[in-house]
């Protein structure tokens, strides 16, 4: 990223020098030779491209010095400007520019998205997840070459920023005061730490889900605004240990995951989202397993509490969630069916 502003910085100085000159040529032909403000612009323009159409009145002894020393610089000047146009066409920095900035436009226009800070395994591995589920997403990622292996593969993301996570500019490029939630998978505890609270100093609102790679970091990842924090090391050697005590379980998870040959879909549908004709009916008039084939398995209730297994008596209540398992083409007939 830095390589980068660097490349830009020294791409508008050539162009800031070239203007410059050419404003010190028009006022030089003005002061010295007493041009006209439109002979002193052609004049510069004749000088600063070396065709040599002639002086369009003999120059005095001071504006021949003032010519001179004028054209040396240019000299230098139109060099400097040629070598970085030159570096921006062949290292392909003026695309690069243009996909930033495009981008950029981009992001402006999302809303209720998700970041995602980090493309590593679990990074990458989230926003699979998420893009699957149709969610607009934005990367936030320093290492270039590390999306660019994931672009050639298929697997890159649409939207990316290259640039630190933890800094409040990088943040607001992505969009964070508009996001509905944020990823922080960065391989170090400490910067998931500083992700979280800027992302909530700008956001009061987000939901922020971290990474943590020992256990002593959960508590300053929560006191820093986390909502949820995820050990991966820690899960994935419980899920070692449970395929060896209780394998078919882990089986049935690996389905609900998506992971398993035959893949099953966890879906959630909340009261305010029924069809008004579906409102306040029992779970039994509800009838989903026979409409779709999908299973309801739990009942969040307002309270915060979970049903697991909810009578067939129970009737959802405005502030409830339905939680549903059932193959994607199940879920799809449920949501056809009873999602407004």
């Amino acid at each position: 990223m830095w390589k980068r502003a660097a490349a830009l910085n020294r791409f508008m100085v050539s162009l800031v020098l070239a203007l410059a000159s050419l404003t010190t040529g028009v006022i030089g032909f003005m002061l010295i030779e007493h041009y006209s403000l439109l002979d002193a612009f052609y004049m510069t323009i004749t000088t600063v491209s070396t065709v040599g159409y002639g002086e369009l009145h003999p120059f005095s002894p001071a504006g021949r010095l003032f010519v001179s020393v004028y054209i040396f610089i240019n000299l230098l000047f139109i060099a400097y400007l040629i070598s970085q146009l030159t570096t921006y066409i062949f290292n392909g920095e003026l695309r690069t520019l243009f996909n930033m900035y495009r981008t950029d436009q981009e992001i402006r226009s999302f809303t209720n998205h998700v970041i995602v800070c980090g493309f590593g395994r679990n990074g990458s591995k989230a926003y699979a997840e998420l893009v699957a589920n149709g969610a607009q997403v934005v990367v936030i990622e320093q290492d270039q070459e590390l999306v660019r292996l994931a672009t050639e593969n298929g697997t890159g993301p649409a939207a990316v920023i290259f640039g630190d996570a933890t800094a409040d500019e990088t943040l607001l490029q992505a969009g964070v005061e508009r996001a509905q939630a944020l990823i922080s998978a960065l391989p170090k505890d400490a910067d998931n730490v500083f992700v979280a609270l800027t992302a909530r100093g700008l956001n009061p609102n987000l939901k922020i889900i971290a990474r943590a790679s020992v256990k002593t970091s959960e508590s300053k990842l929560l006191r820093a605004g986390v909502d949820s924090v995820v050990m991966p090391e820690e899960i994935g050697g419980s899920h070692m240990a449970n395929l060896i005590m209780r394998p078919e379980v882990i089986r049935f998870l690996d389905m609900i995951s998506g992971l398993g040959p035959n893949k099953l879909r966890l879906e959630e549908l909340r009261y305010q989202e029924f069809r008004r004709e579906w409102q306040g009916r029992s779970i039994r008039e509800l009838d989903v397993r026979s409409r779709t084939g999908a299973t309801i398995i739990g009942l969040r209730l307002q309270s915060g509490e979970v049903l697991v297994s909810p009578s067939a008596d129970t009737r959802p209540a405005p502030g409830d969630v339905l939680l549903l398992l059932g193959t994607d083409e199940q879920v799809q007939a449920v949501l056809q069916q009873f999602h407004v």
